[in-house]
């Protein structure tokens, strides 16, 4: 009986264990997600373009920018724990540009 008790004490701590690393590395793959958003920007000019290249980068989250002037499109990529399309494209319109997401 003290044998069975001891496998069941094992087999518990063994499953806990292995339920709290699954977690943890869910959690920091969470951590690492990056998405992507296109933006049409109405600029008017190649400062309009230096502008949003010089800003943008420094919000939080911000990973890559790309800059379409010709075809007035901004693609960010960014993380999605430290910031969101709504808040990126608030930052675009601090800027004093006209801002919609282009649907993928």
């Amino acid at each position: 009986m003290k044998n069975i008790i001891q496998n069941l004490k094992k087999a518990t701590l063994a499953i806990a264990i292995i339920l709290f690393t699954t977690a943890a590395f869910a959690e920091k793959q969470e951590l690492k997600k990056i998405e992507t958003v296109v933006f049409n920007v109405e600029m008017d000019c190649q400062g309009c373009a230096k502008k949003i290249e010089k800003s943008m980068p420094f919000e939080k989250g911000v990973k890559n920018l790309q800059i379409d002037f010709e075809n007035q499109k901004v693609t960010l990529t960014y993380k999605t724990k430290a910031t969101t399309k709504e808040a990126l494209k608030k930052a675009i319109e601090k800027l004093h540009f006209k801002v919609t997401e282009v649907k993928l």
